[in-house]
């Protein structure tokens, strides 16, 4: 992790160095930054990953761990002793000036509420909120305070992902026909919201950003195999009817392998992103089909390239992308029209599940938290 991936394939290989369009995160030592303050809210799975690479950019001076189960957690309560760790926002409000909320969906607008409204830039883990209406209220209060809002999408600074938009956009693999993705594992279930709450909103990103557009309706069905409450396997369909093109997105937390996968299949080649394959991220299939004059099929085989992916930790260029656009003011890549363009999709699958039919976006425009689309159980609403 860190360094370049060099990717091989037996067929062929393609020496081209992709994925470079990710945007840079500029050095901070050029823009001379002042030394900004970091808590992190939520040290769980994810959370603890943000601890770790907010200690490691540059421009940030200190970081801070903020959660109600600080003492309790392994390795964690020490930090109360030393000041680098607090048991609520409230506490942590006053020695920071940046928060990353990785606590659990159903708390991000609250919570972002109560930073952005404390003067304080925030970066909000996945989805932004729960509702459209949520991601709404977050993106006015950031205005109205002048504060960064940042959606953490970290797929949208991977660099095999921007080789799979490069090789979308410049038409490398002819006139797309179709996006498929998977993104499979054997749990983690959550608490307080399905599998596409969890899941398909990496998928949806990773769509809106390589097809350089959002989709205008979503069609959505799944199953309640294990939890009475929340679809722990799910199927989208998202339409993208100004560019003729479909996305098809299956999420589970109940498969017995881990599968991070997304297709491009095109009218000239075809390419594969597979974020398991750590040598191999990308390849591009030279394979098509074509009808023939008398009518028939034509199948075109044609080598398989791997080319060379530059990469860098996602989760660390996305956080210096922030550090940046706090220190500059610039809009991040993932800003909270990002999210919402992300959370509206969300949206309108879980109306879709709910009455099995197609959903246009349009129709989720004007919903409100009160709908109730999205079922959020008491017990996962606890403070953090």
């Amino acid at each position: 992790m860190g360094s370049d991936s060099q990717a091989s394939s037996s067929d062929s290989n393609d020496d081209r160095r992709g994925g470079g369009g990710v945007p840079p995160a500029r050095r901070t030592e050029e823009v001379q930054p002042q030394q900004l303050r970091v808590g992190v809210l939520g040290v769980g799975y994810w959370g603890s990953k943000q601890l770790r690479v907010m200690r490691q950019t540059p421009g940030v001076s200190r970081v801070v761990a903020i959660d109600a189960r600080l003492p309790l957690l392994s390795g964690m309560a020490h930090l109360l002793a030393t000041g680098e760790g607090f048991t609520s926002l409230d506490a942590a409000l006053p020695h920071i000036d940046a928060v990353v909320i990785a606590t659990p969906p159903a708390s991000h607008v609250p919570l972002g509420l109560a930073a952005i409204r404390a003067g304080k830039h925030v970066l909000i883990e996945k989805p932004l909120a729960t509702t459209a209406a949520g991601a709404q209220e977050l993106i006015q209060a950031a205005k109205d305070a002048g504060v960064t809002l940042m959606v953490g999408h970290t797929f949208e600074y991977n660099g095999a992902v921007w080789m799979l938009r490069e090789l979308v956009q410049s038409r490398e693999l002819g006139d797309l026909y179709y996006l498929d993705s998977a993104r499979l594992n054997l749990g983690l279930y959550q608490s307080d919201v399905n599998v596409v709450f969890d899941l398909a909103p990496h998928d949806i990103s990773i769509a809106n950003h390589v097809l350089g557009s959002v989709p205008t309706s979503v069609r959505a069905w799944g199953n309640r195999h294990v939890d009475p409450v929340f679809e722990d396997v799910a199927h989208l369909e998202l339409g993208y009817d100004d560019i003729g093109v479909q996305a098809h997105i299956h999420v589970s937390w109940l498969d017995p392998r881990k599968v991070r996968l997304v297709t491009a299949v095109g009218s000239k080649k075809m390419a594969v992103y597979d974020d398991m394959n750590v040598e191999e991220r990308i390849r591009i299939h030279d394979k098509a089909v074509t009808r023939s004059p008398d009518k028939g099929m034509h199948y075109h085989h044609g080598a398989v390239t791997s080319p060379v992916v530059r990469f860098d930790e996602p989760l660390a260029v996305q956080a210096r992308h922030f550090v940046d656009c706090m220190t500059s003011g610039a809009v991040p890549r993932t800003d909270g029209a990002n999210g919402l363009a992300v959370v509206q999709v969300i949206e309108a699958a879980q109306l879709s599940l709910a009455q099995e039919r197609k959903v246009l976006l349009s129709e989720v425009s004007g919903l409100t938290e009160r709908t109730g689309l999205v079922p959020v159980p008491a017990r996962a609403t606890a403070a953090v």
